[in-house]
């Protein structure tokens, strides 16, 4: 047990860290406003992928509960939101298609829900903006191509981090 929370611990650090250095980079110029490019995607994939999928939910918890506590209730709603969505599409995904899905793939659908449930938490909480929905689904196409195509390149360095037993 030690050692499963040890682990979780090393993946919420890593994606921390990935948010965290994602907030000092500048706007990136053809992502709209407040989009990220989600490299803290990249370990949540990895725990879906090769850890376990209860695992990836309860990063995706604890991450939502951090942004709660350091950028305040709407974020964290926000986070948990698309997060959630996120895992649940990503999970979907590897039930249906067994392990016949590329990494980008996953990752471009999970972006692209992850933006969906961001977008109705949006809707919910302060008001319903369509316009907005085909912005964000062509960024979490984008953003999910980027973050699908570096977990591919760095599987060998991340997967010499072995999971628990």
């Amino acid at each position: 047990m030690s050692k499963k929370i040890a682990f979780l611990g090393l993946m919420l650090a890593i994606m921390l860290i990935c948010t965290a250095l994602e907030h000092m980079l500048p706007p990136i110029p053809f992502l709209p406003p407040n989009v990220r490019l989600g490299l803290a995607n990249i370990a949540l994939m990895f725990c879906v992928f090769f850890v376990s999928r209860s695992s990836a939910i309860t990063l995706n918890a604890l991450k939502a509960f951090f942004v709660l506590l350091t950028r305040g209730p709407i974020a964290g709603v926000f986070s948990l939101c698309g997060g959630l969505l996120s895992v649940c599409v990503i999970i979907l995904l590897l039930y249906i298609f067994r392990e016949k899905i590329s990494y980008t793939a996953v990752s471009v659908a999970g972006a692209t829900a992850h933006n969906f449930g961001q977008f109705a938490a949006f809707s919910v909480l302060i008001s319903l903006h369509l316009w907005y929905l085909p912005v964000l689904i062509i960024a979490g196409i984008a953003t999910g191509i980027v973050t699908g195509t570096m977990l591919k390149i760095l599987l060998p360095v991340i997967g010499k981090i072995r999971p628990y037993t």
